[in-house]
Order: structure tokens, then sequence, then C-alpha cells
């Protein structure tokens, strides 16, 4: 994807007169409306009366000379559970399809509108983000391009948000990640995906999945742009300036946990991955990590997604219950059965979690591992509910991790182009995105030839 055009490359053009915001917008919409592409699927809402109007001022006030932000005019998609002003937040449910358009927007809508993005409309997603599959029964679900005769899954729950960047219907897209939700459609579709420190962005106006765990990232198709967008969500202007000599630094593998149903495709890259790092002077180190394995008795109840989204979906359920995605719909009602008592020790376990994976990894630059641990299976092979039910767990597993300790964590692509597509994650506790972003920029270029 370093070929495809970047938020940097983007800026330059405006700049220099090479090309103008319609031009980008009109672009994208046609690109949404290619009767053989995935638009239909990838988006449920376009606003191309809207970005057009965006795309014009943009360009009047960039040719009257006016101070605009560099990104001013790029267009871009955003998950349809942040509330855009006068339009319905329906969260890829048909729940929500009745209820006021909002009257504001989400706090990072607005972030991203005072730079001047231009927003192209609302991606689909997994119904209310519970799944890290992307499938979605009310909206169709889009496949990725690779191998996409054979309809494979897009990943979630940001699904149509990398579809939409992938597929050159936006330059970037703003997501959400509760559990992995920008991090895995990144890797299914060669993008790069960043999940911030749950603080960094607000979550004012989105439609929630669980509190404790929600982040609001990007995807896009470098670590750059990545930056950038977060740059513009958080409000932080030097985020991660330059990059690191990637020779000397010090990058801890687990060896448990992370690996297990590991299919030979990630394996093989996964590991040549580590051997190229390792001869550019990495040091890397493969240790076990037992407290991983506590994660299942710590979610054994439903963990906080199960509890924090059935305290906001309970009116909903007893009102609409039918309505929803049943495989939804059943993960969020495990969430009935736990008690306060269940709750305070979750919050309990958590901190316990989160003081000695600190411990384990102080000293290292990174924790590193795959970011899901198979290639994307096809849609149709997950019609079965113990087959999606499997898969979804598998896909959720690692990137959960970094949610359940409150870090940061990106994914890069490290496939061979035209090859099944394999996600590299990064990750550091809380805190430590600047130095992340610098890291996975030499991890970028490292693999920039791949």
């Amino acid at each position: 994807m370093l070929t495809s055009p970047t938020f940097a490359s983007l800026a330059r053009d405006l700049h220099d007169g090479n090309t103008t915001s319609e031009a980008l917008t009109e672009a994208c919409l046609a690109a949404i409306c290619a009767p053989n592409g995935e638009g239909q699927q990838t988006f449920v809402h376009v606003d191309a009366d809207g970005a057009r109007a965006q795309a014009r001022a943009m360009d009047t006030l960039r040719a009257a000379g006016a101070s605009v932000s560099p990104y001013a005019g790029i267009p871009i998609s955003v998950k349809d559970l942040f509330d855009v002003a006068g339009q319905v937040t329906s969260a890829g449910s048909v729940v929500l399809a009745g209820e006021k358009p909002a009257g504001r927007d989400a706090e990072a809508v607005s972030r991203l509108r005072r730079a001047g993005l231009v927003i192209v409309g609302r991606t689909n997603m997994s119904e209310f983000a519970f799944s890290g599959v992307g499938i979605n029964p009310h909206h169709g679900t889009p496949a990725i391009s690779w191998d996409r005769a054979s309809r494979r899954i897009p990943g979630g729950s940001s699904s149509g948000a990398g579809i939409s960047v992938s597929d050159g219907m936006a330059h970037g897209a703003i997501g959400t990640d509760t559990g992995g939700s920008c991090r895995i459609p990144a890797a299914f579709t060669g993008l790069v995906g960043y999940k911030p420190t749950a603080r960094l962005v607000p979550t004012a106006g989105t439609v929630p999945l669980s509190p404790s765990l929600d982040s609001v990232g990007p995807i896009g198709r470098s670590v750059d742009c990545c930056v950038t967008l977060t740059s513009i969500l958080s409000g932080m202007n030097n985020l991660a300036d330059g990059k690191v000599d990637l020779a000397g630094l010090r990058l801890v593998v687990p060896t448990n946990f992370v690996t297990d149903g590991m299919d030979a495709t990630v394996s093989l890259v996964f590991d040549a991955s580590l051997e190229r790092l390792s001869r550019a002077g990495v040091i890397v180190r493969r240790l076990e990590m037992p407290v991983l394995n506590s994660i299942h008795s710590i979610n054994a109840l439903g963990g906080f997604a199960a509890a924090e989204s059935y305290h906001w979906h309970r009116k909903l359920l007893e009102r609409d219950g039918g309505r929803y995605d049943p495989r939804v719909r059943v993960r969020m009602e495990r969430g009935r059965s736990q008690t306060a008592a269940d709750y305070l020790d979750l919050l309990n376990a958590r901190a316990g979690f989160i003081a000695a994976v600190e411990e384990l990894v102080d000293g290292y630059d990174a924790i590193v591992m795959p970011t899901v641990p198979i290639v994307p299976p096809r849609i149709d092979d997950l019609v079965e509910d113990s087959e999606f039910a499997r898969i979804n767990l598998l896909l959720l597993r690692n990137p959960a991790i970094i949610n359940l300790l409150d870090g940061c964590a990106i994914s890069l692509p490290i496939h061979a182009v035209g090859k099944a597509p394999v996600g590299l994650m990064l990750a550091a506790p809380q805190g430590h995105d600047s130095a992340l972003l610098r890291l996975a920029r030499g991890v970028e270029t490292l693999f920039a030839q791949r």
C-alpha cells in the first residue's frame, strides 16, 4: 500500500496545485459507485452532496490563500457509530434506524472537520461493534481485495473502514477499537491500523461497546497516515516526530497464547519478519508470559464487553431484541447474569493483569506478535454459529490483550504484495504512543520493499 497516495503525498499535491479536493472527492465517490465494486456493502450511508460541498469549500479557501490545514480537502470515511450532525447513528444495526438524527457531531468528527477533512460517508461494521469478523446480516459484508472471487471476510468490527481505504473509496478511515476493531481490518486489507492509548482520543458522541476498553483510532496506508489522523483526533500536534534507529532496540515476542492456532502462512511470514528485524540489529527475545493464559479466566463470564454492552442495550433488547443479529445478542445477554461483585472482581483482575504484564515488558521497546494468527477465511465458511464463534475468538485474541492492558498497538502489513495478508502487531503499555509510532516508522521502512 506504500505506493498508493498517503496523507503526506496528498497534502503535497494539494499544496502544489497538482490536484484539488473536488477531484479527490469525485474519485472516491466514483469508486463507491463502481458497478463491480464493494461500495454498496462498504457504506451504510454516502453523503455525496455534503462531501462535494466540503470539497468545494476547501478548494475555495486554498485558492484564496487562506491558512488551512495541510490535509484540508482529503476525503475520509467514518464508522457508523460516530454521531454526524443531521444523520442517524445506526451502529450497523436496524434497531436504531428510526432514531432521531444526531444534533451535533461526535467530538472526534468535530476535530476532523476542523482540520478540513472531507467526510464521504459512514462505513459498515459488525452490528454494535460486537465482532472481530466483520459480517453484517443487515447491510451485507464487503470482501477484501485479496482473492476477492472467494469472498473473504474483512475483519471487524470496523469492516467497511478497511475496505473503504483499500479500494480507494476514501484515503483514510476512522474506526473504534475495543478488542482489535481497527487492527484486524487493517491486517486483512494490507493497511496500517492504530489503537491509541484509550484516553488519548475522546469517545464522546459514539455508540459505546465497552467504555472500559473502547478506543478511537485510524486506518490508513502508512504509519504517517495514522500518526496524522491520531494527531488530529487527539489534538496533539507533535505526537511522534521522527523515527528511531532499529539497531539495538529490544523487542519481546510472547511464546505462549498468541501463537496458538497459527496457520502455516502466518507462521512462515511472521518468523521471516522476526529474522529480518534481527538482521537489522534489533534484539528480539522470545519470552514465555504465563500471565497471558489468565485472560480466559478473567473473561470467563463475558468480560467487560458483555457487562457494559448489556448495561447500555438492556432496554433496547427488551423492546427490539428479535431484530438484533442473534450472534451479537447472545453475547450481550451474558452481561445479564453478571453481578456487581463479578464486575468488581473483573476490575481487580484487570489491574493485576496490567501490573504483571508491565513488569514483564519493562526494559523492552515493544511487544511483537501476529495481529491475527490466520489468513482471512471465506464468508461462506462461517455460516455455522459454532465456526463463527471459533473464528471470532481467534481473531480477537491477540489484539484484545492490548485493550485489556489499556495499551497502544499498531498493525503493519508484512506479506509480499499479492499474497495472503498478514499483519505484524507492535504494542506497548499505556502512554507510550509517541515512542511506539516512531518505532513503527522504522519497522515500516524496513519492510517497505516486502
